[in-house]
């Protein structure tokens, strides 16, 4: 593999990544949303007694479970089926590059560009958090910061996976926001209904909540905040009694299969299916 190829792409991929309308508009949303959630916070502090990274914190959390997975296959659904609609997805592999590095190259530039804009809207909140002088713990506040990064480019690996697949690029975003909408849905609500209809033991419950990186993500990010998941009622309480302190190493090793798996898969896709 000649990884001067792969920088080449990278570059490429960032500049068409901050091009995109769409990717704008999710990343100036988020940064505007955050720093809405920490004015409330700074602002809430003499009601509620509290304030600053851990309120902030907590907040962010929900935002990024609705905005951060769209943005991640939204934008991994755009790439390949794109360019292979564009017809230019072939004009790039008549080059002196393999099938492998063309992947690569789209996959990493796509994360750091996913990354970037969650580092500016994390970093713009932390900034005026400072200025305004909230207190709390920023370690928590930089942890959510790489757990949501983790969420990103998971997405992005499920949005590349169905882009490797599909011809069309709308169809390709069709796809996307459908899977968007059952991983959304099969959160707390879902999972609530759900063990309500069927009857789920609690083991069952914990199951289906492992199996969605929106809430692995969910759980890695309130264990790290309270250092406990009673919040969370049974499956939370069950998570944290059975497996104590390996939870945490699990659920961030959870959210790494997502990134890789799913990429794995989609390069095995790409190559059986071809260019067009």
């Amino acid at each position: 593999m000649d990884f001067e190829n792969v920088l080449t792409l990278i570059q490429k991929e960032l500049r068409d990544a901050f091009r995109n309308r769409w990717f704008l508009l999710y990343a100036i949303a988020f940064a505007a949303l955050s720093l809405a959630l920490a004015w409330f916070s700074v602002s809430g502090a003499g009601s509620f007694g509290v304030a600053g990274f851990g309120r902030t914190t907590a907040g962010l959390i929900n935002l990024i479970l609705l905005i951060v997975p769209l943005m991640g296959l939204t934008l991994g659904a755009m790439s390949l089926a794109g360019e292979r609609e564009k017809g230019t997805l072939i004009y790039l592999l008549a080059q002196p590059i393999s099938g492998a590095e063309l992947l690569l190259g789209k996959f990493v530039g796509l994360a750091l560009a996913l990354t970037a804009a969650l580092v500016i809207g994390f970093g713009l909140t932390g900034v005026f958090m400072v200025i305004k002088g909230g207190g709390g713990d920023f370690r928590v506040f930089l942890t959510l910061l790489i757990l949501s990064v983790l969420l990103a480019v998971a997405s992005l690996s499920l949005g590349f996976l169905i882009s490797a697949a599909v011809k069309r690029a709308a169809t390709a975003v069709g796809l996307a926001l459908f899977l968007w909408l059952v991983l959304v849905y099969f959160g707390d609500l879902g999972l609530m209904g759900t063990a309500v209809v069927v009857g789920l033991k609690v083991e069952q419950l914990l199951t289906l909540a492992l199996i969605n990186p929106l809430q692995v993500f969910k759980l890695a990010a309130v264990f790290d905040l309270r250092q406990n998941l009673e919040v969370l009622g049974p499956a939370g309480i069950y998570a944290f009694r059975t497996y104590g302190g390996a939870l945490w190493p699990m659920l961030v090793g959870l959210l790494l299969a997502w990134v890789v798996l799913p990429f794995l898969l989609a390069t095995w896709v790409f190559k059986k299916r071809g260019v067009i």
